[in-house]
């Protein structure tokens, strides 16, 4: 049976990438990307809504879909401080999650973060903790979390850490203790969700590093 896929956090490397598999997958009958600033795509399988997140509940009618990827996630440097990273990495998130619940769809997909824990002293990992014990308690048929290291691509800005990461860490993860901490490109990630929302799984799945480079 063809499905609708939502999409929040299209613009970003996971979110680019899976749009694109979306739109080649034959199950996927429309793709539905919610965006701050419109946004233009080749196929006619894509529908894109400009909204406002901070007022997210006036869209709440495009929330009616089967699948639904958030991919959302901005930066400490981008946001300007912790309290406006958290209202796009946790704030947004759930909103947006709690409406695709209200709104019936089944199977909920979340990029979070390695290290994800809502005890961590880490405000970037405890947040992602947080976000990922509020999703577990919403009404999904299925839920898929996934928990990616340093993500590699090619971004329209330049990250100077993410760039020094990338030449650093593949080197460094040679050593066995540090293999957890591998970077891992954004379509790599995609690919995975894309598997995943896919195939038959488990009410709630959770999928660390080692797992999204299984195929």
């Amino acid at each position: 049976m063809e499905k609708i896929a939502l999409v929040i956090g299209s613009t970003g490397l996971v979110g680019q990438a899976l749009v694109e598999q979306l739109i080649a997958a034959e199950e996927i009958s429309q793709v539905i990307t919610l965006t701050r600033r419109p946004i233009e795509y080749a196929s006619v399988k894509v529908m894109n809504y400009v909204v406002d997140f901070d007022q997210l509940e006036q869209h709440a009618s495009l929330f009616q879909a089967d699948l639904m990827f958030s991919c959302l996630g901005t930066t400490l440097k981008q946001a300007g401080s912790i309290g406006a990273q958290r209202k796009v990495d946790f704030q947004y998130q759930l909103k947006a999650a709690e409406l695709a619940a209200e709104k019936g769809v089944s199977h909920y997909l979340l990029v979070s973060s390695s290290g994800a824990n809502d005890q961590s002293p880490s405000a970037y990992l405890k947040m992602k903790g947080e976000l990922e014990k509020r999703i577990k308690l919403l009404n999904f048929e299925r839920i898929s979390i996934f928990q990616p290291s340093l993500l590699m691509g090619d971004r329209k800005e330049f990250r100077l850490a993410e760039k020094l990461g990338s030449w650093l860490l593949p080197s460094l993860c040679l050593i066995p203790r540090l293999r957890r901490y591998r970077p891992i490109t954004g379509k790599q990630v995609a690919t995975k969700m894309h598997l995943v929302s896919s195939q038959s799984g488990p009410k709630l799945a959770l999928y660390r590093l080692d797992e999204l480079f299984e195929r």
